[in-house]
This record gives C-alpha cells, sequence and structure tokens, in this order.
C-alpha cells in the first residue's frame, strides 16, 4: 500500500503510515476527536472511544465500554488533591475482544495498550498505562492497577486484583479472586483465595489470625527455651 499524502510504503495491516503518520485505508479516523476504528471491527451499542485512542482491525467492542477515559492520576499538595492531566491515549491490537461495561483507560503521558488477540471480560478495569499482552484472556470484574505489565498467554480468573507498577511473566495463570500484590518472574499458576467455609468457621478462624504475630512470637520464644533445654541436656 502507498500512502496518499507522502507516498511512502505502508506495510499491509497498519492503520498509519510509518513516514506521516496518515490515517490509512484499513482505518476509520474520526475528523472530531482523532480517534481511530480499524477496519472490520464491530462497536456495539454506547461504546466510548475517546480523543487520541486506536482500536485495531477485526475487534469486537461491546455495549458500555469506554476506551480513553482519564486514569486516575492524583497528588496530594497541601490539604488537598489535584488532578494529574492524562494526556496518553489506549492502543488495542487487532483480534482484541472487550467485554460490556469494561474500561480502560488513557494513559498519563504514554498509552495504555492492549495486545492482540486478546479478550476481556465485562467489568474489567484496566488502569492508566498498563500493558496487556498478546492473546491474554481476562475474565470478568478483574481490576487491574496503573502501570501493570501483564505478558502474553496469560489466564486471569475473574475478580482477580493487582497493584500498580508489577510485571506479570509470559504464561502466567492468576486464579480468580487473587490478590497480586508483587511482580511474578516465573510462569505458573497462581492462587490466594481461601476456600469457602461456613461463617461459624470463617469467624473461628479470623480470631486467630488477628493474633498471628503473637502466635509467632510465642513460638519464638518456646524454640530458644528448646534449644536452651537441649544445650544443658549435652
Amino acid at each position: 500500500m502507498v500512502c496518499k499524502n507522502c507516498g511512502a510504503n505502508i506495510p499491509n495491516g497498519e492503520l498509519f503510515c510509518p513516514n506521516c503518520g496518515t490515517c490509512t485505508e484499513n482505518a476509520k479516523f474520526c475528523k472530531y476527536c482523532g480517534a481511530v476504528i480499524g477496519a472490520d471491527t464491530v462497536l456495539k451499542s454506547r461504546v466510548t472511544v475517546s480523543q487520541g485512542c486506536v482500536v485495531g482491525e477485526r475487534c469486537i467492542v461491546h455495549s458500555g465500554v469506554v476506551i480513553g477515559a482519564d486514569g486516575f492520576g492524583l497528588a496530594f499538595a497541601g490539604d488537598s488533591w489535584f488532578k494529574i492531566p492524562q494526556t496518553g491515549g489506549v492502543r488495542l491490537g487487532d483480534d482484541v475482544e472487550i467485554g460490556a461495561n469494561s474500561m480502560i483507560d488513557r494513559g498519563a503521558m504514554a498509552d495504555t495498550v492492549v495486545g492482540k488477540g486478546t479478550k476481556i471480560d465485562n467489568q474489567v478495569q484496566i488502569g492508566h498505562n498498563c500493558h496487556i499482552g498478546e492473546h491474554t484472556v481476562i475474565a470478568a470484574c478483574a481490576g487491574i492497577s496503573g502501570s501493570t505489565k501483564i505478558g502474553s498467554y496469560c489466564i486471569i480468573g475473574g475478580a482477580a486484583m493487582f497493584v500498580g507498577h508489577i510485571e506479570i511473566a509470559d504464561k502466567t495463570t492468576i486464579g480468580g479472586g487473587t490478590a497480586v500484590t508483587h511482580s511474578i518472574k516465573e510462569p505458573g499458576h497462581y492462587a490466594t483465595c481461601y476456600p469457602l467455609q461456613t461463617h461459624k468457621e470463617w469467624a473461628r478462624n479470623a480470631v486467630h489470625v488477628r493474633h498471628l504475630s503473637e502466635m509467632a512470637k510465642k513460638i519464638k520464644q518456646l524454640e530458644q527455651q528448646l534449644d536452651t533445654l537441649q544445650s544443658n541436656k549435652d
């Protein structure tokens, strides 16, 4: 393909000319806000694609999705919070599907990115500056805090929660309801949820959980006493 604006060669499937940035025939360009929608992409009812965001080819975006809302960027100064401008965008690769009422926030400066072939379920929140790899699947109600990087071919269970500024290795599986609080460098299956139990059992166990630090101190003291007794015996 040849760019009609500058005459440069454009690789097949590209939405923009690599030389001048002109939108190609593969994409639809909004002259009012600069959003770009790739060829054969389907936007269902009440979908919002905000200024400067790019949706690749053959994507399916279900009802109520918002792509490019401001990220939750705030700073505290004096006695109040003030808003940090979110000037980046969102870039979705080809063949991405996004379930109903999911939200993908724009980046603070760089773009929030979702790689090609990734599938996102309903009511998923992806914060600003996140980078989701290719062919990853994310089940409903997952929440991914800002600047988190999730690799390719990952499986994210429903209602999994991620703190910000961490990295998840390619081909990692996260169980449903898991709270991911640190980076994962080795692929594997990770989960942290308690198994289902009766309320009575949960309440009884919760009492012990509240006193774990005290129990640890007592165990350490007992170990020291045992070591002393063993030394005296020897």
